[in-house]
């Protein structure tokens, strides 16, 4: 195999391979001998198909097949002996023909850039500690209740807590002209008073009214409000109320916490139980917001740094994709990836330099610390067992998974060679997003 390097940049290489034409044909004829032994055709024995038939029908396939298997295996043996990094796969270009007794190919990509050492030593990193307290599991047994309550009618007045299903309308005038919401009749929609689901206005105007009453009042919305006719309008609502329900909370007694499939054990089960969730999430929110400092100071540090732009490309246009399946599900527009690229240059230059730190230190991936997060994953589903087992099976999500439990490893690593100080937080504020 004869391979030549042209440097087309600062990071673009161009590889030239030339192998001998021979190592090609042999795998063609063997496959092709492959094909005649297994294949079945009508109007022939197995195994006595004609040598010419094989070639017609299977030819073009087989041939395809092997060039692209020659294509694969030669370029990482290229660029293993050529020393380079590739950074993502090659734009080949080839005849697939035999010329002068040789295959020739030429593959276009770019290479990881040289970082060097990368100095950590003067990071300042602020690490995050917090602990569940007593309160904490108090409050999320609150929340547990509060997802199970249940709804009574009422003949009362509205009040806070309550959920009131009403009909309304909305009429208002601005720069563009009046609009109603809707055309035509009413809009009929449930909110409960204090939860800000509904514009102040309304639910001020709702609190106090029985079922029946008819109120009217002046309504704010939001710029993001889920109707796009009234969103960051002012207008006349006049609202009509169907129906008051009053919440009730389940006592904590043995059928609330059955419902957790606690069977034995009682409420000191139950709060264990819950603790120890609490505590997962936390070290989870905990680990994340160390991983974010740390790579944000790390991505500052090397400002400079040469990046192949087809990842940055790549990336934009993955940040792209994944805000216009949000925005289409909010019956919103995204921008196009150009609004995505220092996002995405920032997301590879901090993968770039978390694989450089990984690999000059020799940070080698803890399986068990894979196993213990894969666990931990699907420790929030029914059946745990069937999460783990998917992970196994499709290479891609464990790869990503890998991935991640590689970058956690680097970012423990940068903690204990920078310079960190630590903030102590409660629970609440550690599980706010950074």
């Amino acid at each position: 195999m004869q391979v030549s390097v042209e440097n087309l940049g600062k990071l673009e290489r161009k590889l030239t391979v030339r192998v001998p034409a021979e190592q090609y044909e042999s795998q063609v004829k063997a496959r092709l001998a492959e094909v005649a032994r297994s294949v079945r055709l009508k109007g022939f024995r197995p195994g006595k198909i004609p040598a010419k038939v094989i070639e017609q029908r299977f030819g073009p396939q087989v041939r395809g097949e092997a060039i692209s298997e020659l294509i694969r295996n030669t370029f990482n043996e290229a660029v293993g002996q050529e020393n380079l990094r590739p950074a993502m796969a090659p734009e080949i270009d080839t005849t697939g023909q035999p010329t002068d007794g040789q295959i020739e190919y030429t593959a276009k990509f770019e290479v990881l850039p040289e970082v060097g050492t990368v100095d950590v030593t003067q990071l300042e990193i602020t690490k995050h500690v917090a602990a569940v307290a007593d309160a904490d599991v108090d409050a999320m047994i609150e929340t547990l209740r509060t997802q199970r309550r249940e709804w009574a009618p009422v003949e009362r007045g509205a009040q806070a807590g309550d959920m009131v299903l009403f009909e309304y309308s909305a009429q208002g005038s601005d720069a563009s002209g009046g609009f109603r919401h809707p055309a035509e009749g009413a809009d009929r929609v449930g909110t409960i008073l204090g939860s800000g689901a509904m514009t102040a206005g309304i639910e001020d105007a709702l609190t106090s009214h029985a079922t029946g009453d008819t109120v009217k009042a002046e309504a704010d919305f939001p710029a993001d409000f889920r109707e796009p006719t009234l969103a960051g309008r002012h207008a006349q609502i006049e609202a009509k109320i169907i129906r008051i329900q009053e919440s009730k909370l389940p006592d904590v007694d043995d059928a609330f916490i059955s419902a957790f499939g606690i069977k034995d054990g009682g409420i000191e089960k139950f709060r264990g139980d819950v603790r120890a969730n609490l505590e997962r999430e936390l070290k989870g929110m905990l680990s994340a917001r160390l991983k974010n400092e740390v790579v944000g100071k790390l991505v500052d540090a090397y400002p400079q740094i040469d990046l192949p732009q087809g990842m940055i490309e790549r990336e934009a246009q993955m940040l792209s994709q994944q805000a216009q399946e949000q925005a289409r599900q909010q019956g919103q527009i995204a921008p196009g990836p150009e609004a995505f690229m220092e996002m995405a240059r920032r997301r590879v230059a901090a993968g770039v330099l978390v694989g450089e730190i990984a690999r000059t230190n020799n940070i080698r991936l803890d399986n068990r610390r894979v196993a213990e997060t894969l666990a931990s994953f699907a420790s929030t589903y029914e059946e745990p067992e069937r999460v783990v087992e998917l992970y196994q099976r499709d290479p891609q999500l464990m790869s990503g998974l890998q991935s991640r439990v590689m970058e956690d490893q680097v970012a423990d690593w940068i903690a204990d060679h920078a310079k960190v100080s630590e903030q102590h937080l409660s629970f609440g504020e550690a599980m706010r997003p950074a």
